[in-house]
């Protein structure tokens, strides 16, 4: 009896079915042990050693991290992918990637793999299904909400943190002129993603979409959301809000400024972030800086999610490690440990509400009215074209910020690109 439990217990785990309540010896047993694990992720996804080690302890499995930017890994991707190799064994897949890559089908469907009650716990789960078959599971719960040093704010007289892109404004020169900060706006305008997403989350605070729902483009129109969201980047830009060295800067640079004190809104702000920026070890600003709703013309803050997952190449080498890896992501102490050390926010909403009852959710209240606004960017789900999209995004941008076109000439050559990628 014993013998045909350990050998299904065995078998569970062969398939990288790891539920935390697994008899103790199945754990000893490691099958995967000695097996060796390839993990490519983000510069925000590197692990620490006691982390890994950690991993390793419990599996047995060698575990290879490595880094790459957000860009460069969706490069190393589609060039191996293309080439029939697998980049890793486990990838990071941004939300962004899962048109393009579910229709080409380079990842392996997880369903099935997953204890259902961690699968129900995930609702940004749908958002990495691709024609019914799920090809990546959100460990990062990325959504963006507005972080400001409340200090700055408290030295230039203002009470509350800005409700409106015109109060951010107002606030962000009377910072500027009292001399708190030089340029207290922080937003990335370099020809990256980072600066692409800030554009859509501005599109929203103006109250718009990108697309209607047969994708054609609305922000062309002076009078539209989206290119009034362009138009308030530059016109910050040239108010001296904004450092000009934000036409070479990317995201996550852009939060370097913010913890060593030298911007006062950190605009498209990583919600787990605050784990970080609160870390008086990590950051300059700890105690001083604070989240907010993002502001919104409309009264109503709005906000999108651009979760992070885990996926395996269908060309991968030992998936089932790679399966355990997503696994042990997913646990409770393993997201836990991401967020306080990295600040990635956990994507099982049953570790954030204890995280918040905790009170180790940094400024959870705000976090949690915010995730509750939480949207898609395109509710048809995101098109395959959208990494053909969204570089023509970042290229227009800043071209427009570098004073190179109109914001006219940006938003127009973004239209033309769009209908372009979607023929």
């Amino acid at each position: 009896m014993k013998r045909r439990l350990f050998l299904s217990t065995v078998a569970a785990l062969h398939m990288a079915f790891l539920v935390p309540a697994m008899p103790a010896f199945a754990q000893d047993a490691k099958p995967l042990a000695g097996q060796n694990l390839t993990v490519l992720l983000p510069p925000w996804v590197t692990l620490p050693k006691e982390m890994t080690e950690k991993f390793t302890a419990k599996t047995g499995i060698n575990l290879d991290m490595q880094t790459l930017g957000w860009d460069e890994i969706r490069t190393k991707i589609v060039t191996s992918m293309v080439a029939n190799t697998a980049p890793a064994s486990a990838t990071e897949i941004d939300w962004s990637w899962v048109g393009q890559f579910g229709a080409a089908g380079w990842y392996q469907p997880l369903d099935g793999i997953l204890d259902p009650a961690v699968l129900a716990d995930l609702p940004t789960s749908k958002i990495f299904t691709y024609d019914g078959k799920l090809i990546a599971v959100p460990y990062n719960n990325d959504f963006r909400v507005m972080i400001y040093n409340k200090a700055h704010l408290d030295k230039a007289g203002i009470a509350a943190a800005p409700k409106t892109p015109d109060e951010l404004l107002a606030a962000a020169k009377a910072i500027k002129d009292a001399k708190i900060a030089e340029f207290p706006i922080g937003l990335p305008l370099s020809a990256t993603e980072g600066s692409a997403t800030a554009w859509y989350l501005l599109t929203k605070a103006f109250g718009g979409e990108l697309f209607d729902d047969k994708f054609e483009p609305l922000f062309v129109s002076p009078d539209s959301a989206g290119y009034k969201a362009m138009a308030f980047e530059i016109e910050a830009l040239k108010a001296g809000l904004i450092d000009p060295a934000a036409t070479g800067l990317k995201d996550v640079e852009i939060q370097e400024l913010f913890k060593s004190g030298k911007i006062s809104f950190d605009v498209a702000g990583w919600a787990g972030n605050l784990a970080v920026y609160t870390d008086a070890s990590k950051s300059q600003v700890s105690a001083d800086a604070k989240a907010a709703l993002m502001p919104s013309v409309t009264g109503k803050s709005r906000t999108f999610g651009l979760p992070g997952a885990l996926g395996i190449p269908t060309s991968a080498e030992n998936k089932d490690a790679a399966v355990a890896f997503i696994n042990w992501m997913l646990e409770p102490e393993t997201a836990i440990a991401d967020y306080t050390l990295l600040g990635n926010l956990p994507t099982r909403l049953s570790v954030l509400k204890q995280l918040n009852d905790d009170g180790k959710l940094k400024e959870g209240d705000v976090l949690l009215e915010q995730a509750g606004l939480v949207e898609p960017l395109f509710a048809q789900g995101t098109p395959g074209w959208y990494p053909e999209f969204s570089s023509a995004v970042a290229s227009a941008l800043n071209q427009a910020a570098k004073g190179q076109i109109s914001v006219d000439d940006a938003v127009k050559q973004i239209a033309a690109e769009a209908k372009a990628a979607q023929q």
